[in-house]
């Protein structure tokens, strides 16, 4: 009996296929196949059901899992042992960024802690901030960067504020706004605005600025790129709605006010699990970012 043999069986219970199971641990199919069953014929039983189109456990499948699981945590814990006895942190770390992040350099931070860390592996993907706290929460990803709201500032995981700036809207020359350096967020409405989806936590600020001027704003466009929101407010399509680093740095020729209003603020939260399961190289990477992104009080 084999560790890979274990693992391949715990990855495709997880995924409930094969071929899922194969992209994620990325061998070829006919390889993991073929490890489970050397592995089923070693324990005399069949483990996973291939009758359905979903992979399903058999009961000696299911009596076996938590015992390879078992294995597989054992052999890790024992690598995180040696590592930290001897300074070398070494694994692979999961990070998680809402798309839009002008008010910090991403890039700059990970490549900093790949100089000080060069045997840790770093996957970086983006997603909304409703997904990234759903992915740390099942372990899937060690650290993050989320949009501030008030449905995941309290999610249960440990985090700092990291950015928190006005919003600025974002006309062409043209508009009847063009002149100002800034507004109230009651003149946005009857303006159809441009603004990032839901979850993020400028579109929160944008609500929370609308709400305390006693109206729901109208978002006619929605996108997770910045630089589209530009584009469509460009075309005249309405006001686009962005932090203010973000607008200024993006505008161009068009012209960027800021929102004015206690509530008409974008804050970014770092966020990471905190807890005995945490490895070195994850608690090394919250480290790292902590120091590099010192934490800031929420303006009032």
């Amino acid at each position: 009996m084999e560790l890979r043999q274990l693992r391949y069986l715990v990855t495709v219970a997880d995924e409930g296929s094969f071929t899922r199971a194969a992209q994620r641990l990325h061998v070829a199919q006919p390889g993991v196949s073929a490890q489970i069953k050397e592995l089923e014929r070693e324990i005399g039983e069949l483990l996973l059901d291939r009758s359905g189109r979903t992979v399903r456990l058999t009961e000696a499948g299911t009596t076996v899992l938590p015992y390879a699981r078992a294995a597989l945590d054992a052999v890790e814990g024992a690598r995180q042992a040696v590592s930290e006895l001897t300074g070398l942190i070494q694994g692979h770390v999961t990070v998680g960024t809402v798309t839009s992040v002008a008010a910090m350099d991403m890039a700059g931070l990970l490549a900093g802690f790949h100089q000080r860390h060069p045997g840790v592996r770093i996957t970086l993907s983006e997603g909304t901030s409703g997904q990234l706290v759903a992915g740390l929460h099942a372990g899937r990803l060690d650290l993050i960067v989320i949009g501030a709201t008030a449905t995941n500032a309290a999610s249960g995981a440990a985090a700092q504020v990291i950015a928190d700036e006005s919003l600025a809207v974002v006309v062409p020359p043209g508009d009847p706004l063009a002149a100002r350096d800034s507004l109230a967020a009651g003149e946005l409405r009857d303006r159809p605005l441009i603004c990032l989806p839901p979850g993020s936590g400028l579109r929160a600020g944008l609500e929370e600025a609308c709400a305390e001027a006693g109206f729901r704003p109208y978002v006619a466009f929605e996108s997770a790129d910045p630089r589209m929101l530009i584009q469509l407010a460009a075309a005249g399509l309405g006001v686009a709605v962005l932090a203010e680093s973000g607008a200024r740095s993006l505008a161009g020729n068009l012209r960027a006010l800021r929102l004015s209003g206690t509530a008409a603020r974008a804050r970014l939260l770092l966020a990471w699990r905190d807890d005995a399961a945490t490895s070195p190289a994850a608690r090394a990477l919250t480290q790292h970012a902590r120091a590099a992104l010192p934490a800031l009080s929420p303006a009032s």
